[in-house]
């Protein structure tokens, strides 16, 4: 009779994994979300949504190819078994347009870590942050229109 599979793993070590990952992240690196993520993981931000590695490298890929030095800093992780919520600051230089100026976005994540092949990894990746107001504003001409949005709201 098989005996079932147990796992040394823990939630706490997959997310300092996961934060140590993100911390010190470079194009080459990409290669290793498989190690991080479950095959069929979910990730959710503002402008995508997509299921497994292959997707969610992509959307990593394209951060590099349009972004100058992106760089994320976490700044708190809370968690409760395999239910995690990180929030960050996320800095970057536009490529196309406003070089030289850095930017932050600041945001948080949640993640759902599940067991998988004897390793906790992240099954559910959720960014939430306010697109409006963490990027739209700070574009040329969608910034000023989106900034005279908000005022008008605000009257």
């Amino acid at each position: 009779m098989p005996t079932p599979q147990t796992t040394l793993d823990t939630h706490e070590a997959a997310l300092a994994r996961v934060v140590r990952f993100f911390e010190q992240l470079k194009p080459e690196d990409l290669t290793q979300l498989a190690a991080l993520y479950c095959h069929d993981a979910h990730f959710k931000d503002p402008f995508n949504e997509v299921t497994g590695v292959p997707a969610i490298q992509a959307i990593f890929e394209h951060m590099f190819e349009t972004l100058h030095a992106p760089r994320f800093v976490i700044t708190q992780c809370v968690q409760q078994g395999a239910q995690c919520c990180v929030t960050w600051d996320f800095s970057f230089e536009f490529r196309n347009f406003a070089r030289g100026t850095p930017q932050t976005i600041r945001g948080a994540s949640h993640l759902v870590l599940r067991e998988e092949h004897g390793t906790w990894r992240v099954g559910v990746h959720r960014d939430y942050w306010d697109a409006a107001e963490e990027l739209y504003e700070k574009l040329p001409a969608v910034g000023a229109l989106m900034r005279w949005l908000k005022r008008r709201a605000n009257t």
